[in-house]
This record gives structure tokens, sequence and C-alpha cells, in this order.
């Protein structure tokens, strides 16, 4: 599956617009990282737990995304973006789209 945060695939033309795939996750914070997270909070540096969470969360967003694309038969899926929103305090939502397309060799 080829994905593009564009609105083409170079070296293709989209032969059709198969429709808008999504996937999403909703990941809570986990108490242990979080004590660690706020030791880093006070005396600085990177919040490696929340970030592996994060790309955690964006890998498994992806792969429900494609996963949905796969069954309408797309070949590629193109104008990918990502939004993130809080759920409720402590947990967010990972969401990803794009439209799933079939192309053709240019």
């Amino acid at each position: 599956m080829i994905l593009t945060n564009i609105d083409y695939v170079p070296g293709y033309e989209v032969a059709e617009a198969l429709n808008l795939v999504k996937g999403s996750t909703i990941r809570a914070k986990h108490l242990g990282k979080d004590l660690v997270v706020v030791f880093r909070q006070i005396v600085g540096g990177d919040l490696k737990e929340y970030s592996q969470m994060l790309d955690e969360s964006r890998q498994i967003s992806t792969g429900k995304m494609v996963a949905e694309a796969e069954k309408l038969g797309a070949d590629a899926i193109i104008n990918i973006r990502f939004a993130t929103s809080n759920v409720m305090q402590g947990a967010a939502e990972i969401l990803v789209y794009g439209t799933a397309v079939k192309l053709k060799k240019n």
C-alpha cells in the first residue's frame, strides 16, 4: 500500500477515488510512566514514555486505516492527515485519515 500526504502518487495517475478511510485508537497514560514523566517535568528532559506511546498509537491507527483501504481494493491512500484530541483526562485519541484510490501507471 502506497501512503502519501500529498494528493497524488508520483509516476501514477489516480484512476478512481474509492472512499475516505480512517483509523483511530484511544490510549490512556500508564500510572507508572506518569510518575517518571512528572519527575522529568521538574528536572527537564525528553518525555520518552509519552513519545513512545504516541508513536505506537500512530502505528496502530495507520494499520487500521490501511486495513480499511485494502478491503476496498485500494492501491494507495493519498492526502493522509493525523489529528489528536483529548477524550477525557489522561486519555487521547489519535485519528488518521485519507482518500483510498486505485492507481494507473503514467
